[in-house]
């Protein structure tokens, strides 16, 4: 995957700003407080730029919101933007300044005269992930996710610096724009063959990766995967992707992902209107993909492993039924109440399969798993289930630092009862009532008790209808960052 950042560090030199063309952004606290570059522009502009800091307007500006000096006279730049941001502001303060930026962008380049900020870097994180768009499906020039070439130059007084500070938060974007991309792609340009296609390309990284085909499936017993992907032309795949950057002998993380390229619902049909977004039900292993991606283009000290469940599920005559049974990888068996609570018939055979095979020090999966937790949770936060109170509270912390809505839901006994069959070990749904729950619990009947274990519910999180913090509407990537900070913070050493 090629850099879609393409935000680069040049040092600061004030003399072509006259000749500068598209956006050029100064960072200003106060009026009394102008650096060289905002006193430059005032000149330029015969202190139309003096003016406009001293009115009501500024003064009521809050920290990384923006106004703007659009086509200003004695300049050939299409707009001055003026970032109120004061050089001590840190840098969730700095990336929010950055998405504000990004909102005004368009396509003109845009440069920022960050001068000495501390964190100018990730200002460029901020506009960078705020930028994205997805050009792949439309006539004439493209961008598909991110800035184009040369489009954002951050003239600061410590280029160096600023360059070294870009390396891994560039890892980072590549990561959310490879999740959002995969996302966004619709399902029949996104199949489960060009998905594991797509996966095999993270070797040019140091990725280990290798594809379990269905007969491989079959062979190590995933009845209860395979059952999903019945009717469907696309086969299922298991792809497993093997990041080994730590100690030799160091268990891995295992990251586990759902991805069901796309979702009729099987005989339990879903209503038509919006089933178009059933696109977006690969969203898990879309972001496991985004994680392992950043994780090797940073070179992580770390063992990690992805592994993720592709199918597709469709209807035909050979589709699993409402009142079927499959047995599982572990061995349980499972009666299929609803063909549309399938996703976690994909986990449960992952999930089991990477402990036997990588005995891993803990396991975090992603899914879309349930329209329950929407109607929870809404889509300002994921739901977090766990049985390991020290890796939920990192997967929290890690969630809330980068900004990514995070809340823990209950386990308990009397949930999982709900799931007793009378015919079958269980079955796969357990009513309406406490949806997201059950669910949960379903998964944790295939984690074994001595592994630390989070599902993380992101149904509402991975594509939404509105503008988030740092994506426009629609795949937000939601995930590749928590999960990057928790391998940095947790399993580096």
């Amino acid at each position: 995957m090629t850099d879609p950042v393409r935000i680069h560090a040049e040092l600061s030199d004030i003399e072509p700003l006259s000749s500068l063309k598209g956006r050029i952004a100064l960072l200003v606290d106060s009026p009394e407080a102008l650096d060289v570059a905002a006193r430059r522009v005032n000149r330029l502009t015969r202190g139309a730029l003096a003016r406009m800091l001293a009115s009501d307007r500024f003064a009521k500006l809050k920290t990384g919101e923006v106004m703007t000096l659009a086509y200003p006279a004695g300049m050939e730049a299409e707009a001055v933007d003026v970032v109120r941001l004061s050089r001590r502001a840190d840098a969730v303060q700095s990336r929010k300044a950055g998405v504000a930026l990004a909102k005004l962008k368009g396509r003109a380049a845009v440069t920022v005269m960050a001068g000495g900020h501390r964190f100018a870097a990730e200002l460029g994180l901020g506009l960078a992930l705020r930028a994205y768009s997805y050009d792949a499906m439309k006539s004439g020039p493209k961008i598909i996710g991110g800035v184009g070439p040369g489009d954002v130059t951050l003239m600061v007084s410590k280029p160096d610096e600023v360059e070294a500070a870009l390396v891994p938060l560039r890892a980072i974007v590549e990561g959310v724009f490879l999740t959002r991309n995969l996302i966004s792609a619709p399902a029949n340009i996104l199949t489960t063959t060009t998905f594991a296609e797509q996966l095999l390309a993270l070797r040019d990284l140091g990725v280990e990766v290798e594809v379990l085909e269905e007969a491989d499936l079959e062979k190590l017993g995933m009845g209860s995967l395979l059952s999903v992907g019945h009717g469907s032309e696309s086969p299922s795949k298991v792809v497993v992707m093997q990041w080994k950057g730590g100690a030799k002998d160091a268990a891995p993380l295992a990251l586990v992902g759902k991805g069901v390229v796309f979702d009729t619902g099987g005989y339990s049909l879903k209503p038509a209107g919006g089933m178009e977004d059933m696109t977006m039900d690969m969203g898990g292993a879309g972001v496991v993909a985004g994680v392992m991606h950043t994780l090797a283009k940073r070179g992580a000290r770390a063992n990690v492993v992805g592994l993720v469940g592709l199918v597709e599920n469709m209807i035909s005559g050979r589709s699993t039924r409402p009142g079927d049974v499959v047995r599982s990888m572990k061995g349980d068996t499972i009666e299929v109440i609803n063909t549309d609570a399938e996703g976690r018939l994909v986990l449960a055979d992952v999930l089991w399969y990477a402990q036997e095979r990588f005995k891993p020090a803990g396991i975090v999966d992603l899914a879309t798993l349930t329209g329950a937790i929407i109607i929870g949770l809404g889509h300002e936060k994921a739901g977090v289930f766990s049985n390991d109170d020290t890796l939920c509270n990192a997967v929290l912390k890690s969630a809330e630092a980068e900004g990514e809505g995070a809340w823990r839901m209950p386990l308990g006994p009397a949930y999982d009862a709900k799931l007793k069959s009378p015919i079958a070990d269980m079955k796969n749904v357990g009513g309406r009532d406490a949806g997201a729950i059950t669910a949960a619990h379903f998964l944790q009947r295939f984690i074994k008790d001595d592994t630390p274990w989070v599902h993380l519910d992101i149904a509402g999180v991975a594509s939404v209808k509105e503008d988030t913090t740092y994506a426009p509407k629609g795949a937000s990537g939601w995930g590749v960052m928590a999960l990057n900070r928790l391998v940095a913070d947790r399993f580096e050493g």
